[in-house]
């Protein structure tokens, strides 16, 4: 396993395409200093004026959709199109695992918008939640698919055309070259990066007892999506998730560090079970959601390379003991899980090639960790 010269991340890293030992994340920052910020904010108002001139001919009421968690980024983003003159449609899909803090900031967002949240079914969502943790090991699978369906049911049922995302991932977080530059979320890109794994909905359709009724809230159906536009709003403005994180809390997000494998403490807040998939990120890739986060920090110079390794060394790989005040235990228990049972599965997806040393392979241990510096 490589690291890029420039941060820290993993040549591991699905999808992520390293140059000269360089990560494709730290190629696409380095040329947003050379983007001519004004041209797109120029686009953007183009865009604005095509998404005020269709909300009035059609009547709406709303004039866009932005899809979110209650997080940071859906502060910004909802705040940013309301700044701009639009009435946007806060549009969530109920995560897996919905924490205390997470509840408290969705609801804070609401002060600001009108908010549609799904009413899925939490048996079906549970099921789901197993099967993707024991098949791809994936726990998070559902909320991914979720994620990229339900805004755009909500945009085609009461005809509003444009959704507001935020950053593009491939940009932030690296990504096959070329597709840094996509400012719109095509289903296309949503087959390849919405975290599927190669597992469709309609797969598990007769599985475990899901029916069609049940995971049609997962499936989109043929032409749901025709004649919407989702654009990524970080490709107009330039993203900064500290600056998002500020705009947030000063409008009232509440913030806590999750748990002790992260490093910063307003991302991923609502749902509990996030805690598990970064630790499966580790095991399958060798690096956990604090390296993605100190990246990021490098490349913006807010501390050294050898500074993040450091503390990387530190986090990644702690299990979420708790995560936002969830214990491991009550969340698993939830989607059918005992410790024991979860181990295996850990062990299963384990990539052992990276965790071995010349006398053999290390066997990772679970521990409770009551901070990083334990």
């Amino acid at each position: 396993m490589n690291l890029c010269r420039l941060c820290i991340i993993p040549d591991t890293r699905p999808d992520t395409e390293f140059v000269d030992g360089i990560c494709s994340a730290c190629i696409a920052y380095e040329k947003r200093k050379s983007i001519d910020w004004y041209a797109r904010r120029a686009q953007f108002n183009e865009l604005l004026a095509r998404v005020k001139e269709t909300a009035r001919s059609r009547g709406n009421k709303y004039d866009c959709i932005v899809p979110s968690s209650g997080g940071k980024d859906s502060h910004y983003q909802v705040l940013t199109v309301m700044e701009h003159g639009l009435r946007p449609l806060v549009v969530t899909a109920s995560t897996c695992h919905l924490t205390l803090i997470g509840r408290a900031n969705i609801d804070n967002l609401k002060r600001f918008a009108t908010t549609v949240e799904s009413n899925n079914d939490t048996h079906v969502r549970a099921r789901l939640n197993h099967i993707g943790l024991e098949m791809v090991g994936d726990i998070s699978w559902p909320e991914h698919v979720a994620i990229f369906t339900f805004p755009f049911r909500v945009a085609k049922e009461i005809g509003i055309p444009f959704i507001f995302y935020g950053e593009n991932p491939q940009n932030q977080y690296g990504g096959p070259l070329g597709t840094q530059e996509a400012k719109k979320m095509t289903r296309r890109w949503v087959s390849e990066f919405g975290g599927f794994n190669g597992l469709r909905p309609q797969d598990l359709i007769g599985m475990d007892g899901l029916t069609r009724d049940g995971m049609d809230f997962y499936i989109l159906p043929p032409g749901a999506a025709d004649g919407i536009e989702a654009h990524f709003l970080g490709q107009y403005f330039p993203w900064d998730s500290h600056a998002n994180a500020k705009v947030a809390e000063s409008n009232g997000m509440m913030q806590q560090l999750p748990s002790a494998a992260n490093w910063w403490p307003h991302e991923n807040l609502d749902n509990a079970q996030t805690g598990l998939h970064d630790y499966m990120m580790y095991r399958k890739y060798g690096y956990g959601r604090a390296t993605a986060q100190l990246s990021v920090d490098v490349r913006a110079g807010l501390l050294t390379r050898t500074a993040a390794l450091d503390l990387a060394n530190r986090r990644d790989g702690l299990l979420p003991y708790p995560y936002c005040n969830v214990t491991l235990e009550s969340m698993i228990s939830k989607i059918g899980f005992s410790i024991d049972q979860l181990y295996e599965v850990i062990d299963r997806f384990t990539n052992w090639d990276l965790f071995s040393t010349s006398s053999g392979t290390i066997k990772i241990i679970a521990q409770k960790w009551a901070s990083p510096s334990a």
